[in-house]
This record gives C-alpha cells, structure tokens and sequence, in this order.
C-alpha cells in the first residue's frame, strides 16, 4: 500500500502505518493542546496509541487464525479508521469464515476482560458521566477498557465486509451457495452504510461518513470477488493462457512492437534474450509500449520498454489463487511456464474473455 511506513514484522506478517494515522495524532495532540494543556494533550495521544495497540491485536487475531487454516496474510495496515489484515483469501468453508472474523473480536473481550480485572483490583469503575474518549476526562484505563468494549460490538455489526458481515455470509453459506451468500451479505452491509451516513449526519460524526463509503465500496468489491471465484473455481492456466503468440527480443525496435500489435489481436509480449530459444528477460506490455514509444519514439528499443520483473506462474497453477498476487504488480500479462520450458503467455483480457464464456455457460445451465 502507498504513502505508508513500515513499523516491522510480527508473527512473520509485515507490519505498516499509513501516514494519514500521524495526521490523526496530530489532530488529537492539537486539539487537546489548545483544549485542555500539555499534560491533557499527551494523555489523550497515549490513549489513541493504546487504542491501535489493541486494533493491531485485534487484526493479527484474524491473521494467526486464518494461519491455523493455512491461510497467510500479506501484511497488516494501521488507518485513521482502524486496521487493514490483507489475507491471501477468506476461507471457503463457511465454518472457518466465522472463526477467522470472530477471532478479530474475541481478542478485544479478552483485552476488556485483563482491563476490567486489573480495574476492579485497583480501585472500581469510576462513574461513567466521567468519562470523555476524546480527551482527557476519567480514569485511563477505563477509557481504554469502554473503547474495546465499542470495538467489539461495532465490529460485529452486520456490516458487510466488516467481521459482523462476514460472520452472516458465512452463516448464510451454511445454508445456501456462497454466491448468493455474499450478494445477501453485501445488501445488507450496504444497508448498515446508509445507516452509518444518517448516524453521521445527526451526531455530526465525519469519521462514520468514511467507514460508509469504504463499506459499501467493499461490498461491491466483495461480491465481484466472490462471482469471480466462482466462475473460476478448479480452473487452471493453461485453460487461459495464449499458446498461439509472438515473442520479441531485447533489442528489438519499437517499430517492429507496434506493427506487431497493428497486424495482429496480440497486446502484450514475452521478451526473449540470446533468440527465439533464449530465457525470458521480461514482458512488453500495451501499455510499457505506449510509455516507451512517448518517451523514446519509433526508434527505441524493447529493452528500454519492458517490464523487468513480470509475475511468472506456472501452467498448472489454478488460476483463482494466482490472481491475487499477480494483480498487486500492476502487470497485465505473466509468462506462463511448464517443466521449466515458455509454454504460453497469461494476460488479463484472456482472463476476461474465459469468464464471459464461462458465465454464459452457467446461465444455460442454470436454466
């Protein structure tokens, strides 16, 4: 993810702070500064810090969970907003769906429970009209303990993609495909965002205002996601990938790339070094031509166009789980190997093209 720095990594997960999350303290500080004074200024910033400690914990809840089911997590984000664990995928069995969201949660009762315990011991609850979250107003610790409190039951809200809207798709699909699952998730969860858009509006709350936008956005995202990995269930590359394309060679000219893809349907193209039998030195893509041709005209060459490091997979990979990681690369096409051998070239328009044709042939079978 862009504009963030990178905190470290935990569990083997690779931890990152968005910048936006130090504007957030920078507000906080600010505000209470003028508010309040110094003294109340760094006890509301400490608070804050405390809070995504507990949301940190919260996110590699999720991850190590998901690990359990041999599931790994690409790394987790800190936001304004909260966390942001980035899985590799959600479980397919429904079961395991609801133990991974669940499992966000349930590290936030335990952190309530370890702070009401240590509360009581040391004195007891303190009237909660004492209490302000904002700044600097009741005990620390019981600020921080109502905090998790609110994490817990905002969180399973059925606000889909939220933990509350995963634990009904994956109740939902105990019971009926998981498709159809995610779409009445997703309803819902956009359901629960206009929700948060009145909340917001009436108590004058611009952070809801956000989480809406990025709910409903995310359930769309989500129902997308769950079609493709429908339509592509158990299917592999060599299914897709192109066994009839044109390769060029490293130095070859522009010219000759862009007569190529006037010719002819090709758009992209496996780069060769040392001939047509040579090993793959990187892919020249649609749109690393049109780049290299502003930059260096007709007359430049292939080498200078080319994307160096292009995702490589293999022909027996299933398509559904190479997609995810091939889409961060920001490349639109992959060399497709078999025994070590150039066997075919993968882009993302064959991939569209093969899930039209599979859509239609799941529409007539559905009838």
């Amino acid at each position: 993810m862009k504009w963030t720095l990178k905190l470290g990594r935990f569990f083997g997960i690779d931890v990152f702070l968005h910048f936006t999350f130090l504007v957030l303290l920078a507000v906080i500080w600010g505000s209470s500064l003028m508010s309040r004074g110094p003294s109340a200024a760094l006890e509301a910033t400490a608070l804050w810090l405390a809070v995504f400690a507990c949301v940190l914990l919260h996110e590699y809840g999720h991850a190590l969970t998901a690990r359990a089911y041999g599931i790994r997590t690409r790394d987790i984000t800190l936001l304004p907003m909260g966390g942001l664990a980035r899985l590799e995928k959600m479980p397919d069995n429904p079961w395991q769906e609801i133990v991974v969201a669940v499992a966000g949660p349930a590290v936030n009762v335990v952190i309530a429970a370890l702070l009401g315990v240590m509360i009581l011991v040391t004195g007891g609850f303190g009237p909660v009209e004492n209490l302000d979250l904002e700044v600097a107003e009741g005990s620390f610790w019981q600020r921080l303990f109502a905090i998790n409190i609110g994490l817990v039951v905002f969180n399973l809200l059925p606000a889909f993609p939220m933990d509350g809207g995963r634990v009904l798709r994956g109740v939902l699909g105990l019971m009926i495909d998981p498709v159809r699952a995610t779409k009445i998730a997703a309803v819902v969860g956009q359901g629960m965002a206009v929700v948060f858009v009145l909340v917001a509006f009436f108590a004058q709350a611009p952070m809801l205002f956000l989480i809406a936008f990025f709910v409903w956005i995310g359930a769309q995202a989500e129902v997308g996601a769950s079609e493709e990995r429908s339509v592509l269930g158990g299917v592999v590359v060599r299914q897709a990938m192109l066994t009839d394309f044109q390769t060029l060679g490293v130095f070859d000219g522009l010219r000759d790339a862009s007569a190529l893809v006037l010719s002819g349907s090709q758009q992209d193209f496996p780069v060769l070094e040392g001939g047509p039998d040579g090993r793959v030195a990187g892919v020249l893509t649609r749109a690393g031509l049109m780049r290299g041709l502003a930059a260096h005209g007709l007359d430049g060459r292939v080498v200078e166009a080319m994307d160096r490091d292009p995702p490589v997979v293999q022909a027996d990979d299933l398509l559904e789980e190479v997609l995810p990681g091939w889409r961060e690369t920001g490349c639109t096409a992959a060399p497709v190997y078999a025994g070590g051998q150039l066997v075919g070239l993968l882009t993302l328009e064959n991939i569209g093209e093969l899930m039209m044709i599979r859509s239609a042939l799941n529409r007539r079978q559905s009838r």
